[in-house]
């Protein structure tokens, strides 16, 4: 019976989300990525290790709607908020411990981080399982918790390489507490073979390739994480949680200093080194939301007592304190639902800007505001763009066809292209972008280059016998406003020469030129 409360909480996130997306929205450009990479199954990317190709595989061979697509991120979010709340019930919560844990999930950042088809649901998925298997080990010390532990950090390197950062935050954690003589355990370290074998394959595609992911963090350093700013990553983490603050602060607090969560510590200090090295590091301020939901839980747990002694001196306060405490998450929730869920159209919330721009939600990585949200740009004008590519492929006469290259900036373009142009007959999209190198047409015959970029790129006119624009993405709230198709007809040697040129530049710079 205990189970019911939790299974109707993860019943009623996963549910609810289908109804928080406003048609007039795409899918988000990442998503196409990994549904293209589900296209090209391997055990590495250049982004991101394999298990988000696998899940877009699956979903693409379900016929990659959108039911198939949110599946992942929706079902991960549940499978979170089931196991949060039943930590809470495991720490000795009663029905208010369990609900509380679950609607401080509900009204914070979690909300909007799951509706996106991305490795960041699985991540916090992914610590929130490895913890819940910590405490359950450090309350009844039986080697099997630790082994799943060890398959849950495998599970997340396998995912998103983060989990490198947990895992010194976790190896922190033991050491700091009177859990330190579990490092020299046998059961540990072979818990950490687990992980290790689990992540093996992923291991040894890094390395065959030159390791491609300490290019990626250069990369990511250069473009984004350079406006990362020490004091915004930390305002970040209060505003994500916010709706929680009142939980998760006494949570982390009675785990560092409590006798009562003593047996726990470690737990904490994994939290606290855990966000601590991302913001050394200047991580993104959502690197850090999965040290979180185990926060609520145990927060929720020390609220539970608090009220209990209250009743013994006053019979009636804790009844209603209970329901307004659970009830305020979700009060959150209400006052925010533009910000936190894309429920409104484009043209609304750019209206309401000056309402919510003072909460950050509107800054980009570039660090400026803009008219939307970032996550909300980035799924417009993207069905738009692949029709318009369709459009201009057909006005090719027939003998031509059979011979263009369709060329594109960026990963999103190529991966939108591909993706609602599935079944279509246009031959696939292609980029230098990440790991598009990878999967590059063949360059022999061709007779005709269809260019998506943002640029014209009037430079390259003289090297093709006609070259012209087609037309391009005109949603002025769409992030890749602007993009344009160029048709150009009758490539020369020196055009052909110059991509292939940039593809071993592009695959030098990746894996290094020894590879």
């Amino acid at each position: 019976m205990k189970r019911l409360l939790p299974l109707a909480f993860a019943l009623l996130k996963f549910g609810s989300c289908f109804l928080l997306i406003n048609p007039a929205y795409d899918f988000q450009r990442d998503e196409y990525l990994y549904l293209n990479q589900g296209l090209h199954l391997a055990w590495g990317y250049l982004e991101v290790p394999p298990l988000i190709a696998a899940q877009g595989w699956l979903s693409m061979a379900l016929g990659g709607g959108f039911l198939w697509v949110k599946f992942w991120p929706f079902l991960w979010g549940a499978a979170t908020v089931y196991l949060v709340m039943r930590l809470a019930q495991r720490l000795g919560g009663g029905w208010f411990a369990t609900a509380l844990a679950g609607t401080c999930y509900l009204g914070t950042a979690f909300a909007r981080l799951n509706l996106l088809f991305q490795p960041n649901s699985f991540e916090v998925f992914g610590f929130v399982f490895c913890l819940y298997w910590l405490v359950r080990y450090c309350r009844e010390e039986r080697p099997r918790y630790l082994y799943l532990l060890g398959l849950g950090l495998g599970m997340g390197l396998l995912n998103k390489y983060t989990t490198l950062f947990f895992i010194a935050a976790l190896g922190g954690g033991l050491l700091l507490t009177s859990r330190r003589p579990l490092l020299l355990s046998r059961h540990f370290w072979g818990a950490m073979a687990v992980a290790g074998l689990v992540w093996l394959p992923n291991a040894l595609w890094q390395l065959r390739h030159g390791i491609p992911f300490l290019h990626h963090m250069q990369l990511l350093h250069d473009s984004q994480l350079v406006h990362v700013e020490v004091a915004d990553f930390w305002k970040a983490q209060l505003r994500m949680c916010v709706a929680a603050v009142w939980v998760w602060v006494p949570g982390l607090l009675a785990l560092l200093l409590s006798a009562a969560f003593r047996p726990y510590r470690a737990v904490g200090w994994v939290a606290v080194l855990g966000v601590g090295l991302l913001a050394a590091l200047h991580g993104k301020d959502y690197y850090a939301l999965g040290y979180y939901p185990v926060l609520f839980a145990f927060g929720a747990v020390w609220w539970e007592a608090r009220l209990a002694r209250l009743g013994q001196r006053h019979p009636h306060w804790p009844v209603a304190l209970q329901a307004a405490l659970v009830a305020m998450p979700l009060v959150f929730v209400l006052l925010l639902l533009p910000v936190m869920f894309p429920v409104y159209s484009p043209a609304a919330m750019a209206a309401l800007r000056p309402k919510y721009a003072p909460l950050g939600v509107y800054r980009w990585e570039d660090g400026r505001d803009h008219a939307l949200p970032q996550d909300y740009a980035d799924m417009l004008g993207w069905r738009e763009l692949a029709d318009k590519t369709r459009a201009a492929y057909r006005s090719l006469p027939d003998s031509v066809r059979s011979h263009t290259l369709i060329h594109c900036a960026n990963y999103g373009q190529a991966s939108a292209i591909n993706y609602y142009n599935r079944g279509r007959g246009l031959p696939p999209a292609n980029s230098l972008n990440g790991s598009f190198i990878y999967w590059y047409s063949p360059l022999d015959g061709c007779r005709a280059i269809l260019i998506v970029d943002d640029e014209f790129h009037p430079e390259l006119a003289p090297h093709f016998a006609a070259y012209r624009r087609f037309g391009g993405i005109t949603n002025p709230y769409a992030r890749e406003q602007g993009t344009s198709i160029i048709i150009g007809l009758q490539p020369d040697s020196t055009v052909l020469a110059l991509v292939r040129r940039e593809q071993r530049a592009a695959l030098a710079a990746w894996e290094g030129p020894e590879h």
